[in-house]
C-alpha cells in the first residue's frame, strides 16, 4: 500500500514522537523511506543565489539525517536522505512528488491560533496542496 514514505523531520524533539510510528508502518508494508529535512535559515534560503558555503546549521542537519537513517537501516529498512533548502511546505511537496511518495508523515506541534500566526503551519500548507495521504502524529509534550 505504501511503497515510499516521506518523513518530514524538523530536527527537534517532536521527531521522537513520529519516527517509531513510521518505522513500524514501513516495516509492515516493506516501504522505502525518504527522510527529509528542510533547512530554512538565511544561508539555506540564499545558498544558490549568493553561492554560499554550507552553514554549520546545515552541516548539523545533514548529520542528523545520517544518524536517523542509520537507525532505520539498523532495522533493515531501506532509507534515503535529502536535505532541502528553502520554504518547508514547498520543499516537502516537491520532494514527495519527485520521490513518488505514497504517504507524507509529519509531527504536529499542536499550535493554536496565535502559535500558527506566529510560527506558521507547515502541515496546513502541505495538506491543502497535495493529494498524497498525510499522516500527522502529535508530538509529545515534554
Amino acid at each position: 500500500m505504501y511503497r515510499k514514505i516521506l518523513i518530514a523531520l524538523d530536527n527537534s524533539p517532536a521527531d521522537e514522537s513520529l519516527l517509531p510510528h513510521v518505522a513500524e508502518l514501513a516495516a509492515h508494508f516493506g516501504s522505502e523511506i525518504l527522510l527529509l529535512h528542510v533547512a530554512d535559515g538565511f544561508a539555506a534560503r540564499c545558498f544558490d543565489s549568493l553561492k554560499l558555503a554550507e552553514s554549520e546549521e546545515m552541516q548539523a542537519d545533514r548529520a542528523y539525517l545520517e544518524k536517523t537513517a542509520a537507525g532505520f537501516r539498523a532495522k533493515k529498512l531501506s532509507v534515503e536522505i535529502k536535505l532541502a533548502l528553502g520554504n518547508p511546505p514547498t520543499e516537502i511537496l516537491k520532494a514527495a512528488e519527485q520521490g513518488r511518495c505514497d504517504l507524507i508523515a509529519m509531527a504536529g506541534h499542536g499550535h493554536r491560533l496565535l502559535g500558527d500566526i506566529v510560527h506558521g503551519s507547515t502541515i496546513t500548507e502541505v495538506r491543502h496542496n497535495t493529494d498524497i495521504p498525510l499522516l500527522v502524529i502529535r508530538a509529545k509534550k515534554k
